[in-house]
């Protein structure tokens, strides 16, 4: 009996140890390694100058704000769509946040997590207006560019079967490549995500000659994923993105942050903020840690208008991204 509770209490210790683990990595290391999308403009780009910008890029800086105190304290790793789950396994980054489709085939086969929506999309296609396509349906026959290593030619084949179509794939393994492709007429139609859509747009040679369709033919709740059996990082990434959201909801900016903490008499305001509960010592963290991402980055809608909103290039509205209590399907639990 000694024995079996010597080993019993040896694999709990072994547990609480691993569930440390990567919030420890990040601050012995100093900095969080966040696997980004090596180029894709309103998510994660790099600029001349070497800088990071994007929707993804602002939610890890969120994230190293919220454990490291500094929300520029993370190197940004580009990886493509082959090796971003691999990166991820092996611990060659902490976080993935690169526009990635939440599936079930992704949790039950890989050792990964989703931590939660950070932005509803949905697949679409991009044609050239010359020819006169106005809708998926008229694509039979097309030759469709798909980046490999995604969910999208699953989706076209279930889409394209359904319908009794058919077309024929060309596919490339650098976005870079594809758009060349695209632009050159190589292929009919380019299929991805809407919010990459809008962005491959852009670098095209003459964006006005090109549309996005209308047609949305799958659901693709994007977010970030860190890796399974790690809960308490698990539970930090989850609840950065979760305050980044209720901020949002409760009018908490980044200007305005450290005033509600000490002037605010509304309970959900002060629990997000520390002035009440234990809920940052709760994750592993001190009271400011959602504080701390918001001012890093403001909240979801100060995230979302400046670098894809509609006074971006990108010009996206918010759509089904709006709040919940504003038409939208973005929802976050409490804090409390």
């Amino acid at each position: 009996m000694k024995r079996l509770l010597a080993s019993m209490g040896f694999l709990c210790a072994m547990a609480i140890a691993a569930s440390a683990a990567t919030l420890d990595d990040v601050k012995a290391r100093g900095k969080l390694l966040c696997g980004v999308n090596p180029g894709l403009q309103g998510f994660a780009a790099k600029a001349a100058d070497g800088a990071w910008a994007g929707f993804d890029v602002d939610f890890c800086r969120a994230v190293a704000a919220a454990t490291l105190g500094d929300g520029n304290a993370v190197e940004f790793v580009p990886v493509n769509a082959q090796e971003r789950f691999e990166k991820l396994k092996s611990g060659a980054i902490d976080l993935l946040a690169r526009n990635t489709t939440w599936t079930m085939e992704r949790e039950t086969k890989l050792p990964l997590r989703f931590v939660g929506v950070s932005y509803h999309d949905g697949q679409g296609f991009i044609v050239k207006k010359l020819l006169g396509v106005t809708s998926a349906l008229n694509l039979t026959g097309a030759a469709i560019c798909f980046l490999s290593g995604t969910t999208t030619q699953a989706n076209v084949e279930d889409f394209f079967r359904e319908k009794e179509m058919t077309f024929s794939p060309v596919t490339f393994d650098k976005l870079d490549d594809l758009v060349k492709a695209f632009d050159e007429g190589k292929c009919d139609t380019y299929t991805a995500d809407l919010s990459q859509l809008y962005a491959v747009r852009l670098r095209l040679a003459n964006p006005d000659d090109s549309a996005v369709l209308t047609d949305v033919i799958s659901k693709e709740p994007l977010g970030p994923m860190v890796r399974q059996g790690d809960e308490q990082w698990f539970n930090i990434v989850r609840w950065t993105l979760f305050a980044l959201i209720n901020a949002e909801e409760l009018e908490v900016t980044a200007a305005g942050a450290d005033e509600l903490k000490a002037t605010s008499r509304k309970p959900n305001i002060r629990r997000l903020l520390g002035a009440e509960g234990s809920f940052g010592t709760d994750l592993g963290l001190d009271a400011e840690w959602a504080l701390r991402a918001v001012k890093a980055v403001g909240n979801y809608a100060d995230i979302f208008n400046r670098n894809l909103g509609t006074e971006t290039p990108l010009a996206i509205e918010r759509g089904i991204n709006a709040q919940w209590n504003a038409g939208g399907l973005l929802y976050a639990p409490p804090v409390r």
